[in-house]
């Protein structure tokens, strides 16, 4: 028995912990954050697939019998290996969850042009996730997606608030924007982006959604579990949480103020 894992490259994963919390506040929660190496959206598929691995057999190490990979990168370029090559081998008892699928199972439903816009880091554009996965649960969608390789860089140096920071987003939304006039509904697929989530909303057509993955993700695992009382019964309930980082503590506390409200007190580890 132990906490439930949640893995992000950086500080967006706390954005997934802290819906996931309001909506299962009983559970223990134990964060990773790999900041020392992160922005992991322009690295490659064997860089990220290694270090996902690491940071999940540290968890796993740590007691969790569940890890949620709170990184749409690492979804998109490990999650299918280490579920189907790495668990059976070394914890088919345990499970690893990623966050594109709970959104792309139900994101047909917001959309009534059936036109989604993606926005989401290089790594998970080139990685065609998001396609994959909408075609399967609504095949009636047209999907298009627009790389921002600079978005994470400017949420974690607090540069997104500049103008210089706001016009590149800009200009990335009105790209995606203008690939087609009938987008109604946007994936910001990147757990970073829903800091920015006000700023695009004033950016496009008031009858443009935006959807941040958080609720999805949480109402997910919650089902999940409900569905799977064996796992359920693995994971320690005491309604607390605890940090890991592989940057100095100190920075990572404060950081983390941005994206989630609760005191932050971590522990740094080398993966």
């Amino acid at each position: 028995m132990g906490p439930i894992g949640i893995f992000d490259s950086g500080y967006g994963g706390l954005t997934i912990l802290s819906d996931i919390r309001k909506r299962l506040p009983n559970y223990d929660y134990l964060y990773l954050g790999d900041n020392a190496r992160a922005p992991y959206g322009t690295r490659s598929f064997d860089v990220v697939y290694d270090y996902t691995l690491q940071a999940v057999n540290e968890l796993f190490d740590r007691g969790c019998e569940m890890v949620i990979l709170a990184c749409n990168t690492a979804s998109a370029k490990a999650l299918r290996t280490i579920q189907q090559n790495d668990l059976p081998k070394t914890g088919p008892e345990k499970r690893v969850l990623g966050v594109i699928r709970p959104s792309t199972e139900i994101i047909g439903q917001f959309s009534a042009t059936k036109t989604i816009g993606v926005l989401a880091t290089p790594g998970t554009v080139a990685s065609k996730s998001y396609e994959i996965e909408i075609s399967k649960f609504s095949p009636q969608c047209k999907v298009y997606q627009h790389a921002c390789p600079s978005w994470v860089t400017l949420i974690e140096s607090n540069e997104h608030q500049t103008e210089a920071g706001k016009g590149i987003i800009r200009q990335d939304v009105e790209m995606l924007m203008d690939s087609n006039d009938t987008i109604d509904t946007i994936i910001l697929g990147c757990t970073h982006y829903p800091v920015l989530k006000d700023y695009i909303e004033s950016i496009v057509p008031t009858s443009v959604q935006i959807v941040a993955q958080g609720k999805i993700v949480s109402d997910s695992l919650a089902d999940y579990l409900n569905r799977h009382p064996w796992m359920d019964e693995k994971c320690t309930k005491g309604g607390s949480v605890r940090f890991l980082t592989t940057e100095s503590s100190e920075e990572f506390n404060q950081n983390a103020s941005n994206y989630i409200d609760a005191t932050v007190n971590s522990l740094h580890i080398t993966l």
